[in-house]
């Protein structure tokens, strides 16, 4: 098997943006460990604390956001981080040529129950002369990333990786501390018969989201003739892996449930990330009315729908929404 390095140099990757990925690395590494341990770590469980986002920090959430923002802020690789758990961004150096936005622990909530959870993370280019401590060079449509991945915590810790040569897998050799590639371009199938929502929102979705769940729920008595089966894992970097892995359809739609807070997901941390992904899988990732990679941020926390997966059923699910 092969190392991820030498993959990434024959597809021509910058040799530093290589660095910054291992650097990201290294930092998974350590979180699968202490994530491993569960409670013999003595972090599992919730702080007094709320995040920015207005959510109870779990004290793993505190801790692998720090293990990431130290790692990375002393490598010297970035210009600057943004995280979902902290409110501003945090200025890196100056002379440095990427920027890298991070879901620390996605699903962290999953922790206690030893479910799946996963980091995210998102790396652009750093505008050339712009002030490390500007948030506004975060502005910039999830189709400037550079690489986007995420590292899986499960039986296996496993790294699902795109620099925009296709959507790689690589898995965690815990006896040499090495990640190799196993699996090398994810392919969506254009077909599914598999849906991942949280179906316990159904009274707050939109017309839209809600006759198309009702058609699928409805199966072979329906309209779209065949049968369909929900799958849920409550982590979003558990749920996507199982699209790139086998097909199926991810959505997390808005709702009026809170008012305040239409949408769920982050377009920085998780939405953009898991779009790049997607669609070098051969998949499509769209909020229900433009595509994600498409969307111009106007905030470093910004909350977008999301609909993504196997092309045919994600063009399915969209023509409701015309």
């Amino acid at each position: 098997m092969r190392r991820l390095p030498p993959v990434l140099l024959e597809d021509g990757c910058p040799r530093e943006l290589i660095s910054l990925i291992r650097t990201v690395l290294a930092a998974c590494k350590e979180i699968s460990f202490r994530v491993g341990q569960g409670a013999l770590s003595g972090v599992l469980g919730s702080t007094l604390d709320e995040n920015i986002q207005g959510e109870t920090q779990k004290k793993l959430d505190v801790l692998t956001n720090q293990l990431l923002k130290d790692i990375l802020l002393e490598s010297g690789y970035v210009k600057a981080i943004a995280s979902e758990e902290e409110d501003f961004t945090v200025a890196g150096n100056p002379d440095a040529n990427y920027i890298v936005a991070f879901d620390p622990l996605d699903g962290s909530s999953n922790t206690d129950i030893n479910s799946l959870v996963g980091t995210i993370f998102s790396i652009m280019a750093a505008p050339e002369g712009a002030d490390p401590a500007d948030p506004s060079i975060f502005m910039q449509p999830g189709k400037n990333q550079v690489a986007a991945g995420y590292v899986l915590y499960g039986p296996s810790t496993v790294l699902a990786l795109t620099t925009g040569k296709g959507t790689r897998f690589f898995t965690l050799d815990k006896t040499h501390g090495t990640f190799l590639l196993t699996q090398d371009f994810a392919s969506v199938p254009e077909e599914t018969s598999e849906f991942a929502i949280n179906a316990s929102n159904q009274r707050h979705w939109q017309p839209a989201m809600q006759n198309y769940i009702n058609d699928l729920i409805a199966g072979d008595t329906g309209p779209r003739g065949r049968n369909f089966n929900m799958r849920w894992i409550a982590a979003m970097v558990g749920d996507v892996h199982r699209v790139l892995c086998r097909g199926g359809i991810f959505t997390y739609p808005t709702d009026t449930k809170d008012p305040n807070k239409p949408n769920k997901l982050r377009l920085l941390y998780e939405a953009n990330p898991m779009a790049m992904l997607i669609e070098q899988a051969g998949g499509i990732a769209s909020t229900g009315t433009e595509r994600i990679m498409d969307i111009q941020p106007d905030a470093i926390h910004q909350r977008v729908a999301v609909i993504l997966g196997s092309k045919n059923e994600v063009e399915t699910c969209l023509s409701y929404h015309k």
